[in-house]
C-alpha cells in the first residue's frame, strides 16, 4: 500500500498526524501547499563538513527553497498577493511592489540571512536565461524578486556564504509539484524551532467559500521560539519536554507562505497574510523582539488577467463575507505546519559539535495521550 502523504513524507519520515497529533479542518491530498493547483515547490540542501568553525570553509548546514506560485510553465504571470509583517526583525524582499501594487511574481526563494543577495539575484539571472526576453522586459515592472530569510549560524558557517547561483537554479529545476519532504531541507536545513531542530514545514485544507471547494496551503520555515512557549494540540508540552538549552534567547524568525485558488484580490490576501500569526500563535509563538515573522499570501486565480496591457482588466473575487471558512484554515494549515517542522525532522550536529535534539516523539505522545488528545 502507498505511503499517505499526509502522514508521511516521501523518505518516511513520520508527520504529525502518524503520531496522532489532532488539527481542526480537512488536510488536501497532499496536506501541503503543493495541494493549491500549479504551485510548485524545490530545494537544494547543503550538508558538509564537521567540527569547528572555519569561515568559508564550513561545516556548512543550510540551502535554498524556491516556490513557484503558478509553475515553471507560467512562471512570468503574475499573481495577486498581499504581506504582513507580525515582526518586521528580518528580511523579505519584493513587499513594497506588492505592497503598492498587489502583485507577485515567482520564483518565491527563502533561504539564510547572508545570503539573500546572492538568492534573489540568482533568480532573475535565472528569468533571464530561461524566459523571453521581451516577456520579460514587459512584466518586470510588475513584480520585484521575492527572497526571505531566517538565521542557521546557530549550526552554519553563516558567515561564509556558502549558497551559490548554481544552488538557486538546482532549486527552481528541481520544483514539482505533489507531495513534499519536510524538516531539514533547502532553506530549513539548519533552523531550530523552539530549541528543537527546525525548518520545512507546510499543510494544506479544503474549504468552501460561497458554496464552493477551494484549497489553501500553508509553507513555512521555522527558526523561531523558545522550548517553553511550545504547545502542541493546545497543551504546553514545551514545559515537560526537558530543560537543556540551545538558545539563550527567541533570535530566530519564521517565514509563512500562504497559497490558495480562492479567486481573491491584494487587500483580501493581506488579511489572508494575518491569519498565518494566529496559526503560529497556536503553537505557542509570541513573536520576541528579536524573532521575525514575515508572511505572504497569494492567489493562483485570475490566470493572465495581466497578459495584456491595452483596454480595461477584470478580474473574479468573492465577497468579504465568505471568507471566515478561509480564515480558519489558514489558521489550522499554519499550526500544523510549523508542528510537522519539527515532528518530521531528526537531530543534527553543527558548527563547534552543536547539537540540537529532535522533537521527541515517544514523550510527546505520552504527554498528549495523558490529556487525552491524541486521535484514534
Amino acid at each position: 500500500m502507498a505511503a499517505d502523504p499526509r502522514r508521511e513524507t516521501p523518505s518516511g519520515k513520520p508527520r504529525a498526524r502518524a503520531l496522532g497529533v489532532p488539527f481542526d479542518g480537512e488536510p488536501g491530498p497532499n496536506n501541503a501547499i503543493t495541494d493549491v493547483a500549479g504551485v510548485e515547490v524545490g530545494y537544494c540542501t547543503l550538508i558538509r563538513g564537521d567540527g569547528p568553525l572555519v569561515v568559508g570553509q564550513g561545516p556548512v548546514r543550510t540551502g535554498v527553497t524556491a516556490i513557484l506560485p503558478r509553475g515553471r510553465g507560467a512562471v512570468l504571470d503574475p499573481v495577486f498577493a498581499g504581506t504582513h509583517d507580525l515582526n518586521g526583525w528580518g528580511e523579505l524582499t519584493g513587499t513594497h511592489r506588492i505592497e503598492g501594487a498587489g502583485l507577485c511574481g515567482g520564483p518565491i526563494t527563502i533561504t539564510n540571512s547572508m545570503s539573500v543577495g546572492v538568492v534573489r539575484d540568482a533568480a532573475a539571472r535565472w528569468l533571464a536565461d530561461n524566459q523571453n526576453p521581451e516577456r520579460l522586459m514587459d512584466l518586470m515592472g510588475l513584480s520585484i524578486r521575492v527572497t526571505g530569510e531566517t538565521y542557521d549560524g546557530d549550526l552554519n558557517d553563516i558567515v561564509g556564504q556558502h549558497v551559490r547561483p548554481e544552488h538557486v537554479v538546482q532549486a527552481i529545476e528541481g520544483a514539482r509539484g505533489g507531495p513534499l519532504e519536510l524538516g531539514s531541507v533547502g532553506g530549513g536545513t539548519g533552523m531550530i524551532a523552539y530549541e528543537f531542530k527546525g525548518g520545512c514545514g507546510s499543510a494544506s485544507r479544503i474549504v468552501t467559500c460561497d458554496g464552493r471547494a477551494y484549497s489553501v496551503g500553508v509553507f513555512v520555515q521555522a527558526n523561531h521560539g523558545l522550548r517553553r512557549d511550545l504547545i502542541v494540540a493546545g497543551i504546553p508540552v514545551g514545559r515537560m519536554l526537558g530543560t537543556d538549552r540551545v538558545r539563550a534567547d527567541d533570535m530566530g524568525s519564521i517565514i509563512g507562505v500562504c497559497a490558495t485558488d480562492v479567486p481573491l484580490l491584494p487587500q483580501q490576501l493581506k488579511r489572508v497574510a494575518q491569519r498565518v500569526g494566529l496559526g503560529l500563535a497556536r503553537t505557542g509563538a509570541i513573536a520576541r523582539n528579536g524573532s521575525g515573522e514575515m508572511f505572504l499570501a497569494f492567489s493562483v486565480a485570475n490566470p493572465g488577467v495581466l497578459g495584456a496591457t491595452e483596454g480595461p482588466r477584470y478580474a473574479c473575487f468573492v465577497h468579504d463575507i465568505h471568507l471566515s471558512t478561509l480564515f480558519e484554515g489558514v489558521v489550522s494549515a499554519a499550526e500544523e505546519a510549523v508542528i510537522d517542522a519539527m515532528v518530521a525532522n531528526a537531530p543534527m550536529t553543527g558548527r563547534d559539535g552543536r547539537t540540537v535534539p529532535a522533537l521527541p516523539h515517544k514523550d510527546l505522545i505520552s504527554l498528549l495521550s495523558h490529556h487525552r488528545r491524541l486521535t484514534s
